[in-house]
């Protein structure tokens, strides 16, 4: 919506639910007051009863007017669809009326704060009460005002780019090398207020190099994925409403016996039984990287007690001895949750800086293994790392094809190989148990940074193993994700959203939203009141009527607004909404999970009572099950380790009753 000579990060149909929040307050205040004053009509005998009387009837009427102009309000704003806003044309001018109403209020809000301080002497409590709740209504409503133009203001929504074409040129008549240019300075600006966003937000952080770059990567990244649309975030929480929906049609009209095509390098039953026995006892070392805020998560009850005792021991010649440093709680955790000995450790560290993340090396002597867990997301520095999701080149001996991976979570695995290898960690441990084998393991960025750096020491460590529980999806290249099939298991549970995370994957959704809300020709407030109720209580997808049929495909190439807007008219997302789901000409390296997948997926209805026990199924899968991201209200759930650790709990303790049917002979089942 543009309004006051700049644009917002609100849409005329978005002022549906706030107008009618404040609809009915306005309506309760205004019967109160009505009452009020036909009570004491005439009886206003305390001091200064002749300005409470003229307060009165002057809050009347500027409430009434208020009143409709916010019923106009609703009213045009619910009219049309998100494609069509044609009906709604008036809209501004009703903006406009509304924010010059705010000046009267807070004109009488002060009068009456006037009145109640100097002239309420030897008046009826109910009367001043009347006044005061009207002035401490009137001082919220206006505060609340303030409060929601900060959350609509875009910093990006300044009219003057198109101010520089002398207003003589319409955005469509530009030319190529003119319309590039201010495309270009647009997606520099918003780069700037990015950057400056994240300095903000992470001014606790240390200026150094390595956080500068990463603040200028996340900005690159984050400023140019929705630039190029004009979707507001009501139109996003739109669209993924109807994107749930769709996939649960689909999910549904699925042949119940259908089995899906997989490739994994050995689909034999038992092959898959036995690394779910290693994946469900390593996932314990996983989730026990995350030190205590896990653990006192996963106990509620018993957790602070079990750790209180150990917390405030000084134990530092212990903790020498580990070569942890930062532990504080985290290390009797990490023995409450793995089970294992103090002397089992080799090395303990929660040091965290970005492009660093903790990790332990310990024995597993049931495993006969040197284990190294590496922490997954647990800080903002770790977000950070996270989100520098740039491609980085790597060097792998005996890998044919192009190497590269997540910048990010590259810098951190090789943080962590200087400090096994240089610091000699590695040669310790195996010193100890020359005999054992290595294995690496890590949850969410843990698993992206294990999974790397179970390929940097692949080359000398040949029998090494891997198992990277819900890794994020946007990891390494197709050569390296081959390569790692040889040594890498990665489990991923249900509908989980980071695995099916990569910039290729969001852009596809971006196109995927943008073409269910410019297809749907319902309302927004529709769209999103059916979209709650579904979250909550589930029920039956909607029906999705859609204005194909009355208009030409190619329209779909227009900016979603209808608006001359130069950034959404040189957009590659509108140009290939009428064509295929896959752009034509992808804008990023494609990158892929690491190793070979193995799937848990909720066995029975989607839908269960709270009470319910839940069963779940194992199946192999491949790389090409996780290109689109699923909607769900699991889709975070699922990626959180103790859903997964219970998950593969609940599977290794439930084999005979886990066994699924398959197409295939028995003796080839792939499926548990």
């Amino acid at each position: 919506m543009v309004v006051f000579g700049r644009r917002w990060r609100i849409a005329s149909d978005d002022l549906v639910f706030p107008g009618a929040f404040e609809l009915l307050i306005r309506a309760v205040w205004w019967v109160g007051t009505l009452f009020l004053y036909i009570n004491h009509k005439g009886r206003f005998d305390c001091q200064g009863g002749a300005y409470l009387h003229n307060y009165l009837v002057v809050l009347l009427v500027l409430l009434a007017v208020i009143i409709f102009t916010l019923c106009a309000i609703v009213y045009v704003s619910a009219q049309g669809t998100i494609m069509n806003p044609g009906p709604r044309r008036s809209m501004p001018v009703l903006v406009y009326v509304r924010a010059v109403l705010y000046a009267p209020e807070l004109v009488w809000a002060c009068l009456g704060a006037v009145w109640v301080s100097d002239n309420s002497m030897g008046c009826k409590p109910a009367e001043v009460g009347a006044v005061i709740g009207a002035v401490v209504s009137s001082w919220i409503i206006l505060l609340s005002m303030v409060v929601g133009v900060v959350i609509v203001f875009d910093p990006l929504g300044s009219q003057r780019p198109s101010a520089l074409l002398d207003g003589q040129v319409g955005v469509r008549d530009l030319e190529s090398s003119e319309s590039s240019q201010l495309f270009y300075t647009a997606h520099a600006v918003a780069s700037r207020v990015w950057e400056n966003r994240l300095r903000l937000l992470c001014c606790c952080l240390p200026r150094d190099d390595n956080h500068r770059a990463a603040f200028s990567s996340i900005a690159q990244l984050v400023s140019g994925f929705f630039l190029d649309t004009d979707l507001v975030p009501s139109d996003i929480a739109a669209g993924l409403a109807l994107l749930h929906q769709e996939q649960d049609k689909m999910e549904r009209s699925r042949d119940p016996d259908e089995v899906l095509t997989h490739s994994p390098s050995s689909p034999i039953r038992e092959d898959l039984e036995m690394e779910l026995e290693k994946a469900a006892h390593y996932m314990r070392f996983a989730a026990a990287a995350y030190g205590w805020p896990l653990y006192v998560y996963s106990n509620p009850l018993t957790g602070v007690c079990k750790l209180s005792g150990d917390c405030c021991r000084s134990r530092h010649e212990e903790y020498d001895l580990v070569g942890g440093d930062h532990l504080g709680c985290h290390f009797t955790s990490i023995l409450q949750s793995t089970g294992l000995q103090y002397r089992d450790f080799i090395h303990i560290s929660f040091h965290n800086q970005i492009y660093e993340i903790p990790f332990f090396v310990a024995l597993d002597h049931k495993r006969e293994a040197v284990l190294v867990a590496v922490r997954g997301t647990l800080s903002l520095k770790d977000v950070l790392t996270d989100l520098s999701a740039e491609c980085e080149n790597l060097s792998v001996e005996g890998v044919s094809g192009t190497c590269y991976a997540h910048k990010g979570i590259s810098q951190a695995a090789n943080y962590i190989y200087k400090k096994l290898v240089n610091d000699g960690i590695l040669s310790q441990a195996f010193n100890i148990a020359p005999e054992y084998k290595l294995v690496i393991t890590g949850h969410s960025l843990g698993a992206g940074t294990a999974s790397l750096l179970a390929v940097l020491l692949r080359s000398t460590h040949p029998t090494l193993e891997c198992f990277a529980f819900s890794p994020p999806g946007g990891l390494m290249s197709k050569a390296l994700a081959d390569y790692s099939k040889q040594f890498i298991i990665s489990v991923v549970l249900g509908k989980d959203l980071v695995p099916r995370l990569s910039i290729p994957n969001m852009e596809d959704l971006k196109r995927r939203l943008l073409k269910m809300v410019s297809n749907c020709n319902k309302p927004k407030y529709k769209i999103l009141m059916r979209g709650c109720w579904y979250e909550v209580f589930g029920g039956t997808p909607d029906d999705f009527p859609t204005e194909m049929e009355d208009r030409r495909e190619e329209e779909l190439n227009q900016p979603l607004l209808g608006e001359e807007s130069l950034l959404v008219r040189r957009s590659t997302t509108y140009q290939s909404l009428s064509s295929d789901d896959s752009p034509a000409h992808p804008t990023h390296l494609p990158l892929f999970l690491p190793g070979r997948v193995m799937h848990v997926t909720e066995d029975g209805p989607t839908r269960r009572h709270c009470f319910s026990q839940v069963r779940y199924r194992a199946e192999w899968s491949s790389e090409t099950s996780f290109r689109n991201v699923l909607i769900s209200p699991r889709m975070i759930a699922d990626h959180m380790p103790d859903v997964v650790l219970r998950a593969l709990r609940s599977l290794t303790r439930e084999h005979p009753s886990a066994l699924c049917p398959s197409s295939m002979s028995n003796s080839h089942l792939n499926v548990i």
